[in-house]
This record gives structure tokens, sequence and C-alpha cells, in this order.
């Protein structure tokens, strides 16, 4: 990592920012964190290097619209959106706005390291798109009709009924799924699908 690429933590939450905060240091990330998305956007200069990591819902500016003015304002800084209220609909937009990555909390200390050092440039959005391809191609053809369903939010149950098999198996089938695509949670797997599709 170039020593000049920081970090940049917003959350309102003390208690979350100071902790995340700590945990970056820890891994020798420059980091400088904010209580709030307006104080980052004052502070904040374009020909910076490094990413941003930002609660989804925060008072005033929240995670979208931070997204959205940045974009407006042609930063293209990768964004990690952090969220503790993940499903399927909200998981996709952020990613429909531009942010790199989005993990549900609480997380695990690993995942939030590795999407940082993704969004640092460890891997262009190439090189991971063919990755996750390379990934569904070992899905069987039924394995795929079960992500399909997963991706478009439906539940474990209704894709049962849907393809007509019972709910153990598409149990069986989700948990091949999420370990054949190297995908921690549901939100991080319908970030893939998002990303080779688009």
């Amino acid at each position: 990592m170039q020593a000049e690429q920081v970090v940049h933590v917003i959350d309102d939450d003390d208690a979350a920012r100071d902790s995340l905060a700590f945990l970056l240091r820890t891994a020798e990330y420059p980091v400088r964190a904010y209580g709030s998305a307006a104080a980052f956007l004052d502070d904040f200069k374009s020909t910076e290097l490094g990413c941003i990591i930002t609660d989804m819902r925060m008072p005033g500016i929240d995670g979208l619209e931070l997204l959205r003015r940045l974009k407006d304002r042609q930063i293209s800084t990768p964004v990690i959106v952090v969220t503790g209220h993940a499903d399927v609909p909200l998981a996709l937009e952020p990613i429909k706005a531009g942010a790199a990555d989005f993990i549900e909390k609480p997380y695990d200390h690993e995942t939030l390291l590795g999407a940082v050092n993704s969004a640092l440039g460890g891997k262009s959005r190439a090189m991971e798109r063919s990755e996750i391809q390379g990934r569904v191609a070992t899905l069987s053809p039924s394995e795929r009709q079960v992500l399909n369903g997963l991706v478009a939010g439906q539940s474990n149950k209704a894709i049962a009924s849907r393809l007509q098999v019972n709910l153990h198996t598409i149990e069986v089938q989700r948990a091949s799924i999420m370990e054949k695509m190297q995908a921690t949670s549901l939100s991080r797997l319908v970030r893939m699908m998002f990303l080779i599709a688009s």
C-alpha cells in the first residue's frame, strides 16, 4: 500500500467510528475519521488517493446521498458502504450508485480489511469480474437457478416452490453456492452478480 493512500471513515456513531478507525490503524492504514458526510465533503480533496468507508444510515447526508454527491463532483474514489440493515434490495442500491463494496454489520475484520485492500488497488474491476465469472462457471445448472432466485430477493421457501423441490434441497444448494462463490454473505453474493452484469 502506498503511504499517501488514506482510508476515510464516516459514521455518526462515535463508538463504531472509533472502533473501525482503530482496526484500520492497527492494520497500518492511515485513517481520517468524520462524524458526518457533510464534514467529510468539506474536508476532502478530489486529488487525494485512498478509499472511503461510510455508514449507510446517517442523519443529514446518508451513504447513498454521499455516493450521488461524489458522482456529481466526478470523484471516483472507491467507496465501501457499511450497514446494519442488510437485505437484497438495500444491497443493490449502493452498488448501483457506484459503491465498490457493501458490507453488513457486524462485519468480520478480515472481510473489511480485504475490501479496503481491494479498494486501494488490490484488484481491478476487470480482474475481479473475471474471477467471479470463473466461480459462476463452477455452479451446476440447478445451483444457477437457485442463485438467480437469491439475487432476485426470493426466500429459500419461494425458490423451492418455484423450482418444485423440497426446502432442504434449496438450503443445501444455497450453502454450496456461497462456498463456491466465496461469498461471506448474501449481500456480497448480490454485489458479485451485479458486478458481472454491469
